[in-house]
């Protein structure tokens, strides 16, 4: 009798809830046993929308992700990303697949992925031909001036160590008046120096021809490097430039962002007057109707579109600004992201996602 009752007693602390972990049955969540509502949204090439379905960076890493954990899920096209991030923090999706910011503000209400892709801001603006002032402007700068003054100062040295070797035997040349005798060496060491050789005036003395032959040597070397500079100045100031290649020429200027984007807050900061569109291509086209002077977004999508679209007349500024990982987003509290985590990790460590992004962007940084 007594057996029975402990076996019963047994019996029924291991079917109770409140016994050891290792005797509990443990429970599937809810969320991982039914269709994955997965909100879609973000711009190319991380998402492209086509005949055939949704493809694109950010599509096909979540596919791969996604069929690791064997999840079904059924995707949901949103016009923003603020928009999908809206369903899931109103409970109407499970998750969101773009590329989807990993920002501060936005972790307050929802929960993040590792980023799968590193990204940053940058400029889009017209590329311009170069004003006459532009072209000229290199010949007024304060280093132009010095060049000028220290050949300046050579040529009048040369020219009056020629005169002081010269005025005895060659005062006809040379006079032995220091102001008509001086300018005549000097004349002389100019076309050396160019090598226009007038020959109206040559040294005759041993030690004017050797202090000629010096200058000459040396105004070889000279010349060919003040030709050089001014060639190559000529040359960069005739190429076509961005009209707006940094942060600091922004100040006052009108510049597209999309709304609560992270542009939004470098054009805030940078003084420049907002002008909110409302996707990436209403903001390529303003700035090429010149409605605008620039536009700031996300550096791969602004060299994507560029790329697609072959436009010569608009460039992208080599500065980037705010460097922001991308990854997916869920609701807080959520049961996916652990698994979704260690996917995309194994995603990376494989070189999977490396791959997927240079099929995109080619050699492209990642």
């Amino acid at each position: 009798m007594r057996y029975f009752l402990c076996l019963f007693v047994f019996c029924f602390v291991a079917s109770s809830s409140s016994w050891q972990p290792g005797f509990r049955k443990v429970k599937a969540a809810p969320l991982l046993t039914k269709v994955l509502r997965v909100a879609v949204a973000g711009s190319e090439p991380f998402i492209i929308k086509k005949d055939s379905g949704l493809t694109g960076i950010s599509i096909e890493i979540w596919q791969e992700a996604a069929a690791q954990a064997d999840w079904r899920y059924s995707l949901q096209m949103y016009g923003s990303v603020p928009e999908a991030l809206a369903a899931v923090t109103a409970g109407e999706a499970d998750l969101v697949v773009g590329p989807v910011s990993i920002t501060a503000e936005r972790a307050h209400q929802v929960q993040f992925t590792e980023p799968y892709f590193g990204s940053s801001l940058s400029i889009l603006s017209r590329v311009d031909a170069p004003t006459i002032w532009e072209r000229i402007r290199p010949f007024f700068s304060q280093s132009f001036f010095v060049a000028v003054a220290v050949l300046s100062f050579t040529l009048a040295l040369v020219g009056t160590l020629i005169w002081l070797a010269e005025r005895d035997k060659s005062s006809d040349q040379f006079p032995r008046r220091a102001a008509p005798g001086i300018a005549n060496g000097v004349w002389l060491a100019i076309v050396t120096m160019t090598t226009v050789g007038y020959g109206d005036r040559a040294p005759r003395t041993v030690l004017g021809r050797l202090l000629t032959a010096i200058w000459m040597i040396v105004s070889i070397i000279t010349a060919t490097s003040l030709v050089a500079g001014i060639a190559s100045t000529l040359t960069l100031t005739g190429m076509k430039t961005v009209a707006i290649s940094s942060t600091a020429q922004i100040p006052g200027k009108r510049v597209a962002v999309l709304d609560h984007s992270p542009g939004q807050e470098l054009a805030l900061d940078s003084r420049a007057r907002i002008q909110p569109v409302e996707s990436i291509q209403q903001g390529y086209d303003l700035v090429k109707q010149r409605k605008v002077d620039a536009f700031i977004f996300d550096r791969p999508q602004l060299l994507y579109l560029l790329q697609q679209e072959r436009d010569s007349d608009l460039a992208v500024s080599k500065a980037a600004y705010m460097y922001q990982g991308y990854g997916f987003a869920a609701p807080l509290q959520s049961p996916v992201i652990h698994d979704l985590n260690i996917n995309l990790l194994q995603l990376q460590e494989s070189g999977r996602v490396k791959r997927i992004i240079r099929e995109w962007l080619g050699e492209a940084e990642e």
